[in-house]
């Protein structure tokens, strides 16, 4: 790991620690992140993002375990399906628990990717909690696909800009959204 690297994990860790936000990359697209478990620290980034409070969030864990501390039950047929795919897929899972009220749906479901960027998973496993995570925008606008395409508004109302990636133009994209439905699997956008 590179020192600007590590020193951004852990300036994360101490913003996240005490209730605030991060702006930050992850697999995909950059996004907007805090504690997943803090209600606060979610209402912060509804407020930030004029988003709709009854929309729900994704949420990035860095493993099977962790997924299966947050989520009532998870089918085996789900986690091979995740083992096949090329690209960052995000899974609706029923019956979520232990998330903060504000990132789950109102009918207690919640979209959660098993997210395998290195920098993603190192402030997950150290802060032992998920992420939440949303793209980098106000609602209803353009999700950016590079930092520089990110809007001074968002970069002023988080509490850290993460500096790791800043320079990457590699476009990004948001990943696929799936369910799994009574042992069928429902694409919700690929």
């Amino acid at each position: 790991m590179n020192k600007e690297f590590e020193k951004d994990v852990v300036s994360c860790l101490n913003i996240l620690l005490n209730g605030g936000i991060i702006l930050y990359p992850t697999d995909t697209v950059w996004g907007l992140g805090c504690d997943a478990t803090d209600e606060a620290a979610v209402q912060k980034i509804i407020e930030l993002k004029n988003r709709p409070s009854n929309k729900s969030f994704v949420v990035l864990v860095d493993s099977r375990e962790r997924l299966k501390q947050y989520v009532k039950e998870v089918e085996e047929n789900m986690l091979q399906y995740l083992q096949t795919v090329q690209k960052p897929t995000t899974v609706v899972y029923e019956n979520a628990i232990g998330l903060a009220p504000g990132a789950v749906a109102a009918d207690f479901s919640i979209a959660i990717r098993m997210c395998n960027d290195e920098f993603c998973s190192e402030i997950i496993r150290k802060l032992d909690k998920p992420l939440l995570s949303t793209s980098a925008n106000k609602s209803g606008e353009h999700t950016p696909r590079i930092f520089k395409e990110i809007s001074d508004a968002i970069k002023e109302g988080v509490d850290y800009v993460v500096k790791y990636r800043q320079n990457d133009e590699r476009i990004a994209s948001p990943s696929a959204i799936v369910k799994w439905e009574k042992g069928i699997l429902n694409v919700l956008r690929e």
